[in-house]
């Protein structure tokens, strides 16, 4: 059992860290959590603010509606700049080094996180505390404990991530601990950090520590996928940024993309039961998901496209993060269905987590068989990209590896309009070893259970970012419903002459004339100029990554 109250958990977090002089909520429910959260959660949210601001809050419904959370303005999104790995001899030659993981002194962090203990015991803080696990798979789930000063994150965790999946007699020994500081301001002189925030995890002693203003919920989930794409894959088993489903026909698929891209959207169908919206793995027996919950975008959320998630809105042990009340209304009077979602003025970066079972239909364990159906989500902010692809055993490694997409607005820090980007395996930020160590798990995964894989563009059509239009949901559903239905296995298709990407010429319920991206420009010579420029990004990407180094084939 997790969240045992009667554990000593005082002796294990004075034996861990050196806590002795604070106060510990442990295994406290979702009420008690929610009421926490709502009377003691204090910190920054204006930007003209104190540091001592009311942070969460509830509606209208009260308790038995979600928690309204809201985190510092300077931190709405994951802080990509400020986030590290310890650089240990263990760990040198296998993680992936880059922005957005960069490396930490072992020497800095060694002193940094008896400093941050110490100050926690000088304020006789409150911690609260929960256990909870990363997976559902009891073969491949590893224990996950959240430590930090607001209740509204051990609220968070406790919606995100599974309890109770196999005993937890071994969490001292190999469970991995978060702890989550944002009083605590680091000093980039003394501290060797970047700025007064910082997330490190510390891979060797499976510690990640989180200090100043990154209290995004989004922090507590995101460090600890982070953590299993370097463990799992030393095990054999390819982790994965993606979401997951299956049909009635035990037909599982799985989507992969960045946040933005469409995962969590087209993966509630209410047609399918739901294995996850976000991370799993791919076993030898088959996918699981590592989380017992959804975190969505809400900003613009249409409730008639996506019903799954509008309804979710009003239930209970749900969070609701950084959406602003309407005008002259209190939030304590508001109904959730009455905020105003198209409201960007805090964050583009709006979210919503709430817990799998909100799904009408959720795939018994968050588990399915091996995928029939591979999906690569892109949002093409070029709009060059036929709206679906049909992609060969080459072309699959090809663009799994380039992971070509666009950075929406507000999903990082600092990022205020979308931007093309090139994430490898679809989860660069998130990939803590090199991405040929993915690109060769899926590449056998495929094989061995002969799995096809369309690329579906999600982004822009008839021009580019700010000309053209967003791709219709209904017609992305209608292409994605035929390509699971094998629709296109045996279909015609022409060629993208400049991007060399095979295009369905005809799909049930989609009008011919949008599968050729070309034919929805006014300009089709300004179409083969993007299209060119876009093509030419993609061989720089593929040069300067070493791509044929690894053995992946150029394929445009």
């Amino acid at each position: 059992m997790t969240n045992n109250p009667q554990r000593d958990l005082s002796t294990e977090l004075h034996e861990q860290f050196g806590l002795d002089t604070v106060s510990l909520q442990y295994g406290l429910s979702q009420d008690e959590l929610f009421l926490a959260a709502v009377h003691n959660d204090r910190g920054k949210v204006d930007p003209d603010g104190d540091t001592n601001q009311q942070k969460a809050y509830q509606t209208a419904l009260g308790v038995d509606g979600p928690l309204v959370y809201f985190t510092d303005p300077s931190c709405t999104g994951r802080p990509v700049n400020d986030t590290f790995a310890v650089a240990r001899d263990s760990v040198m030659d296998t993680v992936w080094w880059k922005d957005g993981l960069s490396k930490f002194s072992p020497e800095n962090f060694d002193k940094l996180l008896p400093r941050v203990v110490e100050h926690l015991n000088q304020k006789e803080s409150v911690l609260y505390v929960t256990d909870v696990f990363c997976g559902w798979d009891p073969e491949f789930t590893e224990p996950y404990r959240f430590i930090g000063e607001y209740a509204t994150h051990a609220y968070f965790c406790n919606i995100m991530f599974p309890k109770n999946v196999r005993g937890d007699a071994d969490r001292s020994s190999s469970g991995w601990t978060i702890l989550n500081v944002p009083s605590f301001l680091a000093d980039p002189e003394r501290d060797g950090t970047r700025s007064n925030r910082s997330v490190i995890m510390d891979i060797e002693n499976r510690v990640a520590l989180v200090v100043g203003p990154a209290d995004y919920c989004g922090v507590n989930k995101k460090t600890m996928f982070t953590v299993m794409n370097y463990v799992l894959p030393a095990k054999g088993q390819l982790s994965m940024h993606c979401s997951a489903n299956v049909g009635d026909s035990d037909d599982s698929a799985i989507l992969f993309g960045l946040s933005g891209t469409g995962k969590t959207t087209l993966s509630a169908d209410p047609n399918r039961l739901l294995i996850g919206d976000d991370e799993h793995v791919w076993t030898d027996s088959g996918v699981s998901n590592f989380e017992d919950g959804c975190y969505a975008k809400l900003i613009d959320l249409d409730k008639d496209a996506e019903p799954v998630i509008g309804a979710a809105l009003s239930m209970k042990g749900t969070l609701i993060e950084n959406v602003p009340p309407l005008t002259g209304k209190a939030i304590e009077e508001t109904l959730p269905q009455e905020f105003d979602l198209s409201d960007g003025s805090r964050t583009e970066n709006t979210r919503f987590a709430y817990p799998l079972n909100c799904n009408p239909g959720v795939a018994e364990g968050a588990k399915g068989p091996h995928p029939e159906t591979i999906v690569l989500l892109t949002a093409d902010a070029f709009g060059v990209f036929p709206p679906v692809s049909i992609l060969n055993a080459e072309e699959v490694m090809y663009h799994f590896v380039t992971g070509f997409t666009s950075k929406l607005a507000g999903t990082e820090v600092g990022v205020t309009e979308p931007q093309a980007t090139f994430s490898a395996c679809f989860g660069d930020p998130f990939m803590s070893q090199k991405p040929h160590v993915y690109a060769e798990l899926l590449a056998t995964r495929m094989e061995e259970h002969d799995t096809r894989c369309i690329l579906l563009n999600t982004g822009w059509t008839g021009g580019p970012y700010g000309t053209g239009a967003r791709m219709s949901l209904k017609y992305t559903r209608a292409l994605l419903d035929s390509a699971l239905a094998g629709v296109f296995d045996n279909t015609e298709l022409e060629i993208q002459p400049i991007l060399k990407l095979r295009m369905p010429t005809s799909c049930p319920n989609v009008p011919d004339e949008i599968l050729n991206p070309r034919e929805t420009w006014d300009d089709v010579d300004a179409y083969d100029k993007q299209a060119t420029e876009l093509r030419d990004m993609f061989r720089a990407n593929y040069v300067e990554s070493g791509f044929a180094n690894l053995g992946i084939k150029e394929v445009m």
